[in-house]
């Protein structure tokens, strides 16, 4: 099963006089339950690849399908619901509210969705348990780690069961120790089930997918499965 679909997208941003082609008509299709890694180094398109593919940026043209709907075209309202509960995200640099509890982070995207308080804390305590820091819960993230905040930034992008989980230089921010870390947690994660795709421009993260596309000026260069 397709879990998306991309067909020549291309992105032009307007700076001054010039026009910038971010991304040269790419076309991608993940299906489920693979583990793809974006690669390319800063400049490729790869960034603004996955913002497309998470519906955060639209696409200059081109269509793009999740779970086949195509939210290219879909309104605000009903975009913003499908980012919600299909997709999660993970980023560089954490995102987590400080004045948060790790469980209370964990908690949001699920309140955002309707789901009762009981049958979140739940939820979250569950999903902090499976990161490894059931201990940790009722600590802030100020009170954290930079691996720490990773991984509840990993819990809460599980948070509402999303079909597809994006992240973007996850291990950009933490040493190569807990790096190495995060990236047997995404190995976990795929095993058991998770549709992933990463963007990076580290050689050894990419190294630990199962597929891996390299971009560079805005296209796709290579598409390698392994394994």
């Amino acid at each position: 099963m397709s879990v998306l679909i991309a067909t020549d997208l291309v992105k032009r941003y307007q700076l001054e006089a010039q026009t910038v082609e971010a991304l040269r008509g790419v076309s991608l299709r993940i299906e489920a339950g693979e583990y793809v890694a974006i690669l390319g180094a800063s400049g490729s398109g790869k960034s603004t690849l996955l913002q497309l593919l998470g519906g955060i940026d639209t696409p200059t043209s081109g269509s793009l399908e999740i779970l086949g709907t195509r939210i290219d075209a879909l309104p605000d309202r009903e975009l913003t619901r499908l980012r919600l509960t299909k997709l999660g995200f993970v980023f560089q640099r954490f995102h987590l509210l400080p004045v948060l509890t790790a469980r209370e982070n964990v908690e949001l995207p699920m309140s955002e969705a309707g789901v009762k308080k009981a049958e979140r804390q739940a939820r979250a305590r569950e999903l902090l348990a499976y990161v490894g820091l059931g201990h940790r819960e009722g600590h802030r993230a100020t009170q954290l780690s930079g691996g720490e905040m990773q991984r509840v930034a990993i819990a809460r992008a599980l948070a509402n069961a999303p079909a597809l989980l994006l992240a973007d230089e996850p291990t950009g921010e933490l040493d190569a120790a807990t790096g190495a870390d995060i990236m047997a947690l995404f190995r976990r994660l795929n095993a058991d089930g998770t549709t992933l795709v990463v963007v990076t421009h580290d050689e050894s993260l990419a190294a630990e997918a199962r597929r891996v596309v390299r971009m560079r000026d805005g296209s796709i260069v290579s598409d390698e499965r392994r394994g």
